[in-house]
Protein backbone atom coordinates (compact mmCIF):
# COMPACT_ATOMS: atom_id res chain seq x y z
CA UNK A 1 0.00 0.00 0.00
CA UNK A 2 1.26 3.50 -1.07
CA UNK A 3 2.27 5.98 1.68
CA UNK A 4 0.68 9.04 2.06
CA UNK A 5 3.93 10.39 0.85
CA UNK A 6 4.15 8.51 -2.06
CA UNK A 7 0.32 9.19 -3.43
CA UNK A 8 0.70 12.89 -2.74
CA UNK A 9 3.95 12.82 -5.19
CA UNK A 10 1.91 11.16 -7.58
CA UNK A 11 -1.05 13.71 -7.63
CA UNK A 12 0.10 16.78 -6.82
CA UNK A 13 1.04 19.34 -9.53
CA UNK A 14 0.67 23.28 -9.75
CA UNK A 15 -3.03 23.26 -11.41
CA UNK A 16 -4.31 20.19 -8.55
CA UNK A 17 -2.97 22.86 -5.72
CA UNK A 18 -4.80 26.02 -8.14
CA UNK A 19 -7.90 23.95 -7.77
CA UNK A 20 -8.01 23.88 -4.24
CA UNK A 21 -8.66 27.01 -2.99
CA UNK A 22 -9.34 26.22 0.55
CA UNK A 23 -5.81 24.24 0.75
CA UNK A 24 -4.08 26.92 -0.32
CA UNK A 25 -5.59 29.34 2.34
CA UNK A 26 -5.05 26.57 4.67
CA UNK A 27 -1.21 26.53 3.65
CA UNK A 28 -1.23 30.29 3.72
CA UNK A 29 -2.70 31.06 7.17
CA UNK A 30 -0.61 28.40 8.73
CA UNK A 31 2.77 30.26 6.72
CA UNK A 32 1.96 33.60 8.32
CA UNK A 33 0.95 32.15 11.82
CA UNK A 34 4.64 30.20 12.10
CA UNK A 35 5.88 33.95 10.40
CA UNK A 36 4.68 35.39 13.91
CA UNK A 37 6.00 32.37 15.94
CA UNK A 38 9.13 32.93 14.56
CA UNK A 39 9.05 36.86 14.94
CA UNK A 40 8.83 36.38 19.08
CA UNK A 41 11.70 34.60 19.42
CA UNK A 42 13.87 37.72 18.64
CA UNK A 43 11.95 40.37 20.37
CA UNK A 44 14.00 40.27 24.12
CA UNK A 45 12.46 40.51 27.73
CA UNK A 46 12.92 43.98 29.28
CA UNK A 47 15.73 44.47 31.71
CA UNK A 48 18.53 41.91 30.20
CA UNK A 49 22.15 42.59 29.52
CA UNK A 50 23.03 41.20 26.19
CA UNK A 51 26.56 40.66 26.95
CA UNK A 52 26.08 38.93 30.18
CA UNK A 53 23.27 36.93 28.35
CA UNK A 54 25.87 35.58 26.01
CA UNK A 55 28.43 34.69 28.60
CA UNK A 56 25.71 33.45 30.78
CA UNK A 57 24.82 30.90 27.86
CA UNK A 58 28.32 29.98 26.67
CA UNK A 59 28.66 29.04 30.25
CA UNK A 60 25.82 26.63 29.95
CA UNK A 61 26.56 25.25 26.79
CA UNK A 62 25.34 21.54 26.19
CA UNK A 63 23.16 21.65 29.42
CA UNK A 64 19.57 21.81 29.88
CA UNK A 65 19.39 25.09 28.47
CA UNK A 66 20.67 24.19 25.38
CA UNK A 67 17.53 22.13 24.85
CA UNK A 68 15.27 24.29 26.06
CA UNK A 69 16.77 26.67 23.05
CA UNK A 70 16.58 23.83 20.53
CA UNK A 71 12.96 22.96 20.82
CA UNK A 72 12.05 26.91 21.18
CA UNK A 73 13.88 28.12 18.36
CA UNK A 74 16.42 29.81 19.85
CA UNK A 75 14.55 32.26 21.85
CA UNK A 76 16.70 31.39 24.95
CA UNK A 77 19.49 32.34 23.54
CA UNK A 78 18.24 35.23 23.03
CA UNK A 79 16.13 35.37 26.47
CA UNK A 80 13.12 36.45 23.83
CA UNK A 81 9.83 36.20 25.37
CA UNK A 82 8.77 33.16 23.80
CA UNK A 83 11.97 31.49 25.73
CA UNK A 84 9.10 29.15 27.07
CA UNK A 85 8.46 28.00 23.79
CA UNK A 86 5.61 25.41 24.13
CA UNK A 87 7.10 23.05 26.38
CA UNK A 88 4.66 24.26 29.63
CA UNK A 89 1.46 23.24 26.92
CA UNK A 90 3.43 19.70 26.38
CA UNK A 91 3.66 19.02 30.28
CA UNK A 92 0.26 19.90 30.99
CA UNK A 93 -1.48 17.79 28.45
CA UNK A 94 0.43 14.80 29.41
CA UNK A 95 -0.31 15.71 33.26
CA UNK A 96 -4.06 16.07 32.51
CA UNK A 97 -3.91 12.73 30.32
CA UNK A 98 -2.03 10.99 33.36
CA UNK A 99 -5.00 12.16 35.57
CA UNK A 100 -7.45 10.80 33.15
CA UNK A 101 -6.31 7.38 34.49
CA UNK A 102 -6.69 8.08 37.96
CA UNK A 103 -9.11 10.74 38.47
CA UNK A 104 -12.88 9.33 37.78
CA UNK A 105 -14.10 12.65 36.80
CA UNK A 106 -11.84 13.18 34.31
CA UNK A 107 -12.08 10.01 32.72
CA UNK A 108 -15.78 10.08 32.14
CA UNK A 109 -14.97 13.78 30.81
CA UNK A 110 -12.99 11.89 28.51
CA UNK A 111 -16.17 9.18 27.41
CA UNK A 112 -18.19 12.20 26.88
CA UNK A 113 -16.94 13.13 22.92
CA UNK A 114 -16.50 16.25 21.61
CA UNK A 115 -18.03 18.78 25.10
CA UNK A 116 -15.76 16.16 27.21
CA UNK A 117 -12.62 17.05 25.01
CA UNK A 118 -13.13 20.72 25.19
CA UNK A 119 -13.84 20.44 28.97
CA UNK A 120 -10.28 18.91 29.36
CA UNK A 121 -8.56 21.15 26.68
CA UNK A 122 -9.54 23.83 28.58
CA UNK A 123 -8.24 22.02 31.98
CA UNK A 124 -4.97 21.86 29.88
CA UNK A 125 -4.70 25.36 29.25
CA UNK A 126 -5.35 26.20 33.04
CA UNK A 127 -2.44 23.99 33.53
CA UNK A 128 -0.13 25.53 31.24
CA UNK A 129 -0.94 29.14 32.80
CA UNK A 130 0.20 26.99 36.03
CA UNK A 131 3.23 25.76 35.09
CA UNK A 132 4.43 28.37 32.28
CA UNK A 133 3.98 31.00 35.23
CA UNK A 134 6.19 28.33 37.49
CA UNK A 135 8.80 28.50 35.33
CA UNK A 136 9.28 31.85 34.33
CA UNK A 137 9.18 32.73 38.05
CA UNK A 138 12.38 29.49 38.33
CA UNK A 139 13.81 31.37 35.09
CA UNK A 140 13.80 35.25 36.92
CA UNK A 141 15.12 34.41 40.01
CA UNK A 142 17.97 32.40 38.39
CA UNK A 143 19.25 35.11 36.23
CA UNK A 144 18.74 37.61 39.21
CA UNK A 145 21.72 35.39 40.54
CA UNK A 146 23.71 35.15 37.74
CA UNK A 147 26.16 38.45 37.42
CA UNK A 148 25.87 41.10 35.31
CA UNK A 149 22.95 39.20 33.45
CA UNK A 150 19.64 41.72 34.45
CA UNK A 151 20.09 45.28 34.80
CA UNK A 152 18.40 46.24 37.24
CA UNK A 153 17.56 43.62 39.77
CA UNK A 154 13.89 43.10 42.14
CA UNK A 155 10.57 42.67 42.32
CA UNK A 156 9.53 44.49 39.26
CA UNK A 157 11.92 42.38 37.14
CA UNK A 158 10.23 39.22 38.30
CA UNK A 159 7.10 40.02 37.73
CA UNK A 160 7.82 41.76 34.05
CA UNK A 161 9.55 38.51 33.38
CA UNK A 162 6.90 36.34 34.42
CA UNK A 163 4.00 37.74 32.81
CA UNK A 164 5.74 38.49 29.52
CA UNK A 165 7.13 34.53 29.68
CA UNK A 166 3.86 33.54 30.47
CA UNK A 167 1.84 35.68 28.23
CA UNK A 168 4.34 34.37 25.45
CA UNK A 169 3.70 30.50 26.10
CA UNK A 170 -0.08 31.71 26.07
CA UNK A 171 -0.19 33.50 22.87
CA UNK A 172 2.30 30.65 21.35
CA UNK A 173 -0.06 28.09 22.56
CA UNK A 174 -3.12 29.88 21.21
CA UNK A 175 -1.33 30.30 17.61
CA UNK A 176 -0.71 26.76 17.53
CA UNK A 177 -4.71 25.90 18.24
CA UNK A 178 -5.16 28.60 15.38
CA UNK A 179 -3.09 26.42 12.88
CA UNK A 180 -4.60 23.08 14.05
CA UNK A 181 -8.15 24.61 13.24
CA UNK A 182 -7.99 26.50 10.46
CA UNK A 183 -4.43 25.97 8.93
CA UNK A 184 -2.42 22.81 7.77
CA UNK A 185 -0.70 20.22 9.92
CA UNK A 186 -0.83 20.01 13.95
CA UNK A 187 -0.26 23.11 15.36
CA UNK A 188 2.15 22.46 18.34
CA UNK A 189 4.11 20.07 16.79
CA UNK A 190 5.12 22.82 13.75
CA UNK A 191 6.33 25.47 16.17
CA UNK A 192 8.61 23.39 17.40
CA UNK A 193 9.97 21.71 14.24
CA UNK A 194 9.92 25.51 12.43
CA UNK A 195 12.19 26.47 15.73
CA UNK A 196 14.44 23.48 14.57
CA UNK A 197 14.38 24.14 10.57
CA UNK A 198 15.24 27.93 11.09
CA UNK A 199 18.29 26.57 12.90
CA UNK A 200 19.81 23.98 10.91
CA UNK A 201 21.26 26.06 8.20
CA UNK A 202 23.69 27.79 10.57
CA UNK A 203 24.61 24.38 12.15
CA UNK A 204 25.43 22.83 8.57
CA UNK A 205 27.57 25.89 8.01
CA UNK A 206 29.38 25.75 11.01
CA UNK A 207 30.05 22.43 10.04
CA UNK A 208 31.78 23.07 6.28
CA UNK A 209 33.41 25.34 7.93
CA UNK A 210 34.99 23.36 10.53
CA UNK A 211 35.66 20.81 7.30
CA UNK A 212 37.47 24.23 5.47
CA UNK A 213 39.32 25.16 8.94
CA UNK A 214 40.65 21.31 9.66
CA UNK A 215 38.75 20.85 12.31
CA UNK A 216 36.90 18.22 11.46
CA UNK A 217 38.45 16.24 8.76
CA UNK A 218 36.47 15.91 5.12
CA UNK A 219 36.19 12.06 5.87
CA UNK A 220 34.16 12.73 9.01
CA UNK A 221 32.43 15.16 7.87
CA UNK A 222 30.97 13.37 4.60
CA UNK A 223 30.41 10.53 7.12
CA UNK A 224 28.68 12.58 9.14
CA UNK A 225 26.33 13.91 6.00
CA UNK A 226 26.05 10.49 5.34
CA UNK A 227 24.55 8.62 8.17
CA UNK A 228 22.64 12.02 8.67
CA UNK A 229 20.66 10.50 5.50
CA UNK A 230 20.94 7.02 6.64
CA UNK A 231 19.44 8.00 9.90
CA UNK A 232 16.54 9.88 8.08
CA UNK A 233 15.65 7.27 5.57
CA UNK A 234 15.79 4.82 9.39
CA UNK A 235 13.00 7.33 10.76
CA UNK A 236 11.09 7.08 8.02
CA UNK A 237 11.18 3.30 7.48
CA UNK A 238 10.16 2.64 10.97
CA UNK A 239 7.44 5.65 11.72
CA UNK A 240 5.47 4.25 9.12
CA UNK A 241 5.76 0.63 10.17
CA UNK A 242 2.19 -0.71 11.40
CA UNK A 243 1.09 -4.13 13.27
CA UNK A 244 -2.19 -4.58 11.74
CA UNK A 245 -4.73 -6.61 14.00
CA UNK A 246 -7.58 -8.16 11.56
CA UNK A 247 -10.72 -6.99 12.53
CA UNK A 248 -14.47 -8.61 11.43
CA UNK A 249 -17.55 -7.50 11.32
CA UNK A 250 -20.64 -10.38 11.50
CA UNK A 251 -22.96 -10.12 8.81
CA UNK A 252 -26.55 -8.85 10.17
CA UNK A 253 -30.32 -8.99 7.95
CA UNK A 254 -32.17 -5.85 8.04
CA UNK A 255 -35.51 -7.10 5.89
CA UNK A 256 -34.34 -8.50 2.34
CA UNK A 257 -30.66 -7.07 2.34
CA UNK A 258 -27.36 -8.31 4.36
CA UNK A 259 -25.08 -5.67 5.41
CA UNK A 260 -21.94 -5.94 7.28
CA UNK A 261 -19.14 -8.85 6.81
CA UNK A 262 -16.94 -6.73 5.71
CA UNK A 263 -13.18 -6.89 7.66
CA UNK A 264 -10.81 -4.06 8.50
CA UNK A 265 -7.30 -3.79 10.56
CA UNK A 266 -6.68 -2.23 13.25
CA UNK A 267 -3.30 -0.31 12.45
CA UNK A 268 -0.44 -0.45 15.98
CA UNK A 269 2.42 2.16 15.12
CA UNK A 270 5.45 0.69 15.96
CA UNK A 271 6.55 4.00 18.09
CA UNK A 272 3.41 4.77 19.71
CA UNK A 273 4.97 7.27 21.99
CA UNK A 274 6.18 9.93 19.50
CA UNK A 275 8.83 12.31 20.43
CA UNK A 276 8.23 12.07 23.98
CA UNK A 277 10.60 10.11 25.34
CA UNK A 278 13.05 11.61 24.10
CA UNK A 279 12.54 15.40 25.68
CA UNK A 280 11.55 13.92 28.81
CA UNK A 281 14.82 11.74 28.94
CA UNK A 282 17.21 14.60 28.24
CA UNK A 283 15.41 17.10 30.07
CA UNK A 284 15.50 15.08 33.26
CA UNK A 285 19.40 14.00 33.08
CA UNK A 286 20.66 17.64 31.95
CA UNK A 287 19.08 19.51 35.11
CA UNK A 288 21.66 18.33 37.19
CA UNK A 289 24.16 19.70 34.99
CA UNK A 290 22.50 23.03 34.99
CA UNK A 291 22.08 23.47 38.22
CA UNK A 292 25.54 22.95 38.71
CA UNK A 293 26.57 25.30 36.57
CA UNK A 294 23.97 27.47 38.07
CA UNK A 295 25.67 27.20 41.55
CA UNK A 296 29.74 25.99 40.40
CA UNK A 297 31.39 27.88 43.53
CA UNK A 298 28.80 26.61 45.97
CA UNK A 299 28.48 22.85 45.33
CA UNK A 300 30.38 19.79 47.16
CA UNK A 301 33.34 18.22 44.95
CA UNK A 302 31.62 14.71 45.03
CA UNK A 303 28.38 16.36 43.61
CA UNK A 304 30.26 18.01 40.38
CA UNK A 305 31.85 14.27 40.25
CA UNK A 306 28.88 13.20 39.43
CA UNK A 307 27.90 16.15 37.26
CA UNK A 308 31.24 15.10 34.99
CA UNK A 309 30.17 11.41 34.65
CA UNK A 310 26.60 13.12 33.68
CA UNK A 311 28.26 15.09 30.50
CA UNK A 312 26.84 14.32 27.08
CA UNK A 313 28.84 11.12 25.75
CA UNK A 314 29.78 9.62 29.09
CA UNK A 315 29.12 6.15 29.33
CA UNK A 316 26.79 6.92 32.46
CA UNK A 317 25.08 9.61 30.87
CA UNK A 318 24.53 7.66 27.80
CA UNK A 319 23.13 4.78 29.89
CA UNK A 320 20.81 6.35 31.81
CA UNK A 321 19.31 8.19 28.63
CA UNK A 322 18.79 4.79 26.97
CA UNK A 323 17.06 3.68 30.40
CA UNK A 324 15.10 7.05 30.38
CA UNK A 325 13.92 6.37 26.90
CA UNK A 326 12.98 2.68 27.79
CA UNK A 327 10.52 3.37 30.64
CA UNK A 328 9.29 7.08 29.00
CA UNK A 329 8.32 4.80 26.15
CA UNK A 330 6.13 2.23 28.19
CA UNK A 331 5.09 4.89 30.31
CA UNK A 332 3.72 7.15 27.68
CA UNK A 333 2.03 4.60 25.52
CA UNK A 334 0.60 3.14 28.53
CA UNK A 335 -1.07 7.05 28.95
CA UNK A 336 -2.16 7.96 25.52
CA UNK A 337 -3.31 3.60 24.09
CA UNK A 338 -6.05 1.87 26.08
CA UNK A 339 -6.53 -1.72 25.04
CA UNK A 340 -9.20 -2.16 27.51
CA UNK A 341 -11.34 0.96 25.55
CA UNK A 342 -10.58 -0.27 22.23
CA UNK A 343 -11.80 -3.77 23.08
CA UNK A 344 -14.80 -2.35 24.63
CA UNK A 345 -15.26 0.09 21.45
CA UNK A 346 -14.65 -2.85 19.41
CA UNK A 347 -16.99 -5.06 21.08
CA UNK A 348 -19.91 -1.97 21.06
CA UNK A 349 -19.83 -1.93 17.46
CA UNK A 350 -19.50 -5.72 16.72
CA UNK A 351 -16.25 -6.58 15.91
CA UNK A 352 -13.94 -9.10 16.65
CA UNK A 353 -10.19 -10.47 16.13
CA UNK A 354 -10.51 -13.54 14.79
CA UNK A 355 -10.22 -16.57 17.39
CA UNK A 356 -10.11 -14.42 20.22
CA UNK A 357 -13.18 -13.80 22.42
CA UNK A 358 -14.87 -10.23 22.39
CA UNK A 359 -14.35 -8.52 25.96
CA UNK A 360 -11.74 -9.39 28.15
CA UNK A 361 -9.61 -11.62 26.28
CA UNK A 362 -9.70 -9.42 23.45
CA UNK A 363 -7.86 -6.42 25.60
CA UNK A 364 -5.51 -8.41 27.02
CA UNK A 365 -4.37 -9.78 23.54
CA UNK A 366 -4.25 -5.83 21.90
CA UNK A 367 -1.63 -5.45 25.64
CA UNK A 368 0.13 -8.75 24.72
CA UNK A 369 0.66 -7.36 21.17
CA UNK A 370 1.09 -3.56 22.07
CA UNK A 371 3.82 -4.74 24.62
CA UNK A 372 5.90 -6.60 21.98
CA UNK A 373 5.16 -3.53 19.82
CA UNK A 374 6.64 -1.18 22.35
CA UNK A 375 9.91 -2.74 22.96
CA UNK A 376 10.94 -2.58 19.19
CA UNK A 377 9.87 0.96 19.53
CA UNK A 378 11.70 2.24 22.65
CA UNK A 379 14.86 0.21 21.16
CA UNK A 380 14.06 2.39 18.20
CA UNK A 381 14.30 5.05 20.28
CA UNK A 382 17.09 4.63 22.11
CA UNK A 383 19.64 3.62 18.77
CA UNK A 384 18.27 6.90 16.79
CA UNK A 385 19.32 8.66 20.09
CA UNK A 386 21.97 7.55 21.50
CA UNK A 387 24.22 7.25 18.22
CA UNK A 388 23.69 10.96 17.43
CA UNK A 389 24.09 11.85 20.92
CA UNK A 390 27.72 10.05 20.77
CA UNK A 391 29.17 11.69 17.68
CA UNK A 392 27.63 15.19 19.36
CA UNK A 393 29.34 14.66 21.96
CA UNK A 394 33.10 13.15 20.46
CA UNK A 395 33.04 16.34 17.47
CA UNK A 396 31.66 19.18 19.40
CA UNK A 397 28.30 19.07 17.17
CA UNK A 398 25.45 21.78 17.81
CA UNK A 399 22.33 19.45 20.00
CA UNK A 400 20.36 20.38 16.84
CA UNK A 401 21.41 17.49 15.01
CA UNK A 402 20.87 14.91 17.47
CA UNK A 403 18.06 12.17 17.03
CA UNK A 404 15.93 13.82 18.64
CA UNK A 405 15.16 16.63 16.72
CA UNK A 406 15.56 14.64 13.51
CA UNK A 407 13.04 12.52 14.82
CA UNK A 408 10.94 15.77 15.36
CA UNK A 409 11.59 17.08 11.73
CA UNK A 410 10.62 13.51 10.16
CA UNK A 411 7.54 13.15 12.49
CA UNK A 412 5.87 16.53 11.59
CA UNK A 413 6.92 16.66 8.14
CA UNK A 414 5.24 13.34 7.44
CA UNK A 415 2.10 14.33 9.08
CA UNK A 416 1.92 17.56 7.37
CA UNK A 417 2.19 15.89 4.02
CA UNK A 418 -0.78 13.21 5.13
CA UNK A 419 -2.79 16.25 5.90
CA UNK A 420 -2.08 18.05 2.42
CA UNK A 421 -2.93 14.78 0.63
CA UNK A 422 -6.19 14.14 2.53
CA UNK A 423 -7.64 17.50 1.76
CA UNK A 424 -6.44 17.06 -1.85
CA UNK A 425 -8.15 13.84 -2.28
CA UNK A 426 -11.00 15.87 -0.44
CA UNK A 427 -11.10 18.65 -3.44
CA UNK A 428 -11.03 15.97 -6.01
CA UNK A 429 -13.96 14.25 -4.34
CA UNK A 430 -15.71 17.21 -4.38
CA UNK A 431 -14.98 18.29 -7.61
CA UNK A 432 -16.70 14.52 -9.10
CA UNK A 433 -19.63 15.22 -7.38
CA UNK A 434 -20.28 18.53 -8.64
CA UNK A 435 -19.80 16.87 -12.22
CA UNK A 436 -22.23 14.47 -11.23
CA UNK A 437 -24.95 17.01 -10.11
CA UNK A 438 -24.39 18.70 -13.28
CA UNK A 439 -24.69 15.67 -15.31
CA UNK A 440 -27.99 14.77 -13.67
CA UNK A 441 -29.45 18.50 -13.85
CA UNK A 442 -28.96 18.36 -17.38
CA UNK A 443 -30.66 14.77 -18.37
Amino acid sequence: MPSAAEQFASNFNFSSLGKAKELRDRLLFTLIVLIVARLGTYIPLPGIDPAGLAHLMNSQAGGLLDVFNTLAGGAVQRMAIFSLGIMPYISASIIIQLMTTVIPELENLKKEGEAGRKTINQYTRYGTVGLAALQAYGIAIGLQHQPGVVIDPGIFFIFTTVITLTGGTILLMWLGEQITARGVGNGISLIIFTGIVARFPTYIAQMFEAGRTGSLSPFMLIAFLAGLVGLILFIVFVERAQRRLLVQYPKRQVGQRMFGGESSHLPLKLNVSGVIPPIFASSILLMPLTIANFNSQSIPDWLQTIVAYLNHGQPLYLFLYALMIIFFSFFYTSIIFNPEETAENLKKYGGFIPGIRPGKKTAEYIDYVLTRITVIGALYLAVVCLIPEYVISAYALPFALGGTSILIIVSVTMDTVAQIQSHLIAQQYEGLIKKAKLRGSRR
